[in-house]
């Protein structure tokens, strides 16, 4: 049986509904599905143990891949900030691309207020709404959601211990699980279990308010600070944790790329870079993965516990990656993979189990998807689009023929081909990759002649996005290929 097949009863259900019922947006407002949106913040893509990173222990997050569909090649477009976060999260609840979320950016909370935005559309066609954790958005949460709690900033507190270390022979002078720092241990209990009451609570009393739900859970994990309890640091000795293999001990453009000593991220670890130190960190951020995925768990076995989950669709993603080593950087302001890949799994109703989809898409993508499955005609300002062609099997083909990324005015890519082309402009320097012949992205192509003619091509693309998305920086005043 085909993925359309498997589908086709369920939307053929839906469509007898409208013909024969009163509708709201399209749809019969007893027969619009739930949605639970499951939100990581600096979750690198290659943090799933199910798909096959084995350094890694998340069995609820596995629970996701084996019961829906994984989209392998979900990106975040960028920022005009150094806070990545902001950006992705403005793009996502107003549905726009890069620069033209940027232009709301100060004002968003008059979309909101206007209805032009991903939870008030979702109210608008009927379904009550919750939300709880990480919302670093200029709207106010509270008036965007029907119900909202325990709404938290860009990330918990970090102190000055926590950053530069460990450094060469010297003792730590950090833990990750001591509530003496804070941060998530702010308040007496961390904040992911703290998600995690909030998500169970709430699935409690949404399957008694006879309306479908919208909730819009979001983590701060495992945004550093790192910290999770001792127990599941413990989980991961560092003669267990694996360096990757593209380590430097420093990024030879991490100043011109804006990714030097000064930015917060960078900072987080010892310049130059060691093997040691890349390792505390990645034990410290599998650790508060590991404790995050058994919250999820919590969630997941209450919303079987409601009696919804047939009717439920299930997402989870993550606003952008981390790069923890990855090329000598430790944070998510550049343009590898690591960094602006993410986790994206669908689960619910109709949607196959076991089955990976390696056409690209943007994160972003998961709030046109939701308007589809809520039976809203999608909105003109939305710049994204949805996934249901995908996940129902009608094509197989992604609706953009190119991954576009930018990082303030310093980074831009170009994904496409198998290859990606990334520029420096004031390094006045090119690199290009082949993506599945070198998907650690670290054998540079860029210097060779045979290569002209493609980074040619990918840059005139690039440079037709640019004029497509809005975004003004003069690539062509610098490069010439």
């Amino acid at each position: 049986m085909s993925p359309a097949d498997r589908v086709r009863p369920y939307w053929l259900y839906l469509s007898l509904a409208i013909l024969t019922t009163p509708l709201i947006n399209g749809l019969k407002a007893a027969e619009q599905p739930n949605i639970l949106f499951l939100f990581a913040d600096d979750q690198c893509f290659e943090t799933i143990r199910a798909l096959e990173h084995t350094d890694i222990e998340t069995p609820n997050l596995d629970r996701l891949v084996h019961s829906g569909t994984t989209f392998t090649h979900a990106y975040n477009m960028g920022s005009w900030s150094g806070a990545v976060c902001v950006a992705s999260r403005c793009m996502l609840n107003t549905g726009r691309f890069i620069w033209n979320a940027q232009e709301v950016f100060t004002t968003v909370e008059s979309e909101r207020e206007a209805g032009r935005f991903w939870s008030e559309h979702m109210r608008q066609a009927g379904y009550r709404t919750y939300f709880s954790g990480k919302w670093h958005v200029r709207a106010d949460a509270e008036k965007a959601f029907d119900v909202a709690r325990n709404i938290r900033g860009g990330m918990p507190n970090q102190t000055p211990e926590g950053y530069n270390r460990p450094l060469p022979d010297q003792a730590d002078p950090w833990s990750p699980s001591d509530p003496k720092f804070e941060g998530f241990w702010k308040g007496g209990k961390h904040w992911s279990e703290v998600l995690g009451d909030d998500g169970v609570d709430y699935l409690k009393t949404a399957s008694k308010e006879g309306k479908p739900f919208f909730m819009y859970l979001a983590f701060n994990a495992p945004h550093d600070p790192r910290q999770a309890p001792q127990a599941d640091v413990d989980r991961y000795p560092l003669d267990r944790i694996q360096v990757p293999s593209n380590y430097l001990s420093e990024y030879p453009f991490k100043d011109a790329i804006g990714c030097g000593p000064s930015l917060r991220d960078e900072k987080l670890g010892p310049f130059p870079r060691t093997e040691h130190a890349v390792k505390v960190h990645r034990q410290e951020y599998y650790a508060i993965i590991t404790h995050m995925d058994r919250q999820i768990g919590r969630i997941l076995d209450a919303l079987d516990a409601s009696g919804q989950r047939e009717q439920t669709y299930i997402f989870f993603t993550a606003d952008h990656g981390l790069a923890l080593g990855h090329h000598g950087l430790f944070g998510k302001q550049n343009l590898y993979d690591h960094s602006v890949r993410v986790p994206f799994v669908a689960v619910g109703p109709g949607i196959e189990a076991n089955r990976k989809i390696q056409a690209p898409i943007y994160l972003q993508d998961v709030m046109p998807t939701t308007l589809e499955l809520a039976g809203i005609q999608h909105p003109d300002h939305v710049d994204f689009h949805s996934l249901m062609p995908l996940l129902r099997g009608e094509t197989s083909a992604s609706a953009y023929g190119a991954v576009y990324g930018a990082y303030l005015a310093l980074q831009r890519s170009i994904t496409m081909e198998d290859y990606k082309l990334i520029l420096y402009p004031a390094a006045r320097k090119a690199r290009l990759y082949h993506l599945s012949e070198d998907p650690l992205e670290m054998h540079d192509l860029a210097d060779g002649a045979t290569q002209r003619p493609r980074m040619r091509r990918l840059f005139h693309q690039l440079l037709s996005l640019q004029q497509t998305l809005g975004d003004d920086l003069r690539l062509e005043d610098t490069f010439s290929f």
